[in-house]
């Protein structure tokens, strides 16, 4: 009996996620809600004109994805095709706020080319239906369309795909 309605629910969990080929829903981070470490709003309209790769990541989880990032930066792509932007989902952690500001401001003045951002309460994961508590990595083409998602470490073959997608969509 119970197995009836466990099924449906299980269904329907896996209805949001983010899938290859699709545009995703705007977002807009700002004020309350979070916004750029420099203090603007961000929105994900943004993520247009360029490939972009997006980071979403709990400050937790922050090195998982050390080697894709290394690798991306080996790559020496060219910035005015492509732009890279690390959310970071600031209501994932018990650390406080203050910390995690200063670390970002720090990241942001040592590379410069990357976008970072805060999300305060969780609207990227609510939006979007990202996994939370995690480091989730989006690649999207110039018109904002999803060629790339993955969930947690990014590997081997994986990174290679990654920087093979930005190259032939830059």
């Amino acid at each position: 009996m119970h197995k009836m309605f466990l099924l449906p629910l299980l269904f329907s969990l896996s209805l949001g996620a983010v899938e290859i080929g699709q545009t995703l829903p705007t977002v807009t981070l700002d004020e309350e809600k979070g916004g750029r470490v420099t203090g603007e709003a961000w929105s994900s309209s943004e993520l247009k004109g360029k490939v972009h790769l997006l980071f979403y990541v709990d400050p937790d989880e922050k090195d998982l994805n050390n080697d894709l990032s290394d690798a991306v930066k080996a790559a020496e792509l060219d910035r005015s095709k492509y732009a890279s932007v690390a959310i970071i989902n600031m209501a994932a952690t018990w650390k406080p706020n203050f910390a995690i500001n200063s670390a970002l401001k720090s990241k942001q003045e040592k590379f410069p080319h990357t976008i970072y951002v805060k999300d305060m309460d969780k609207h990227v994961v609510n939006t979007w239906d990202v996994a939370d508590d995690n480091s989730d990595i989006i690649l999207f083409d110039k018109e904002g369309t999803v060629l790339f998602y993955h969930e947690g470490k990014v590997e081997g073959d994986q990174i290679n795909e990654v920087i093979t997608l930005i190259k032939e969509n830059m």
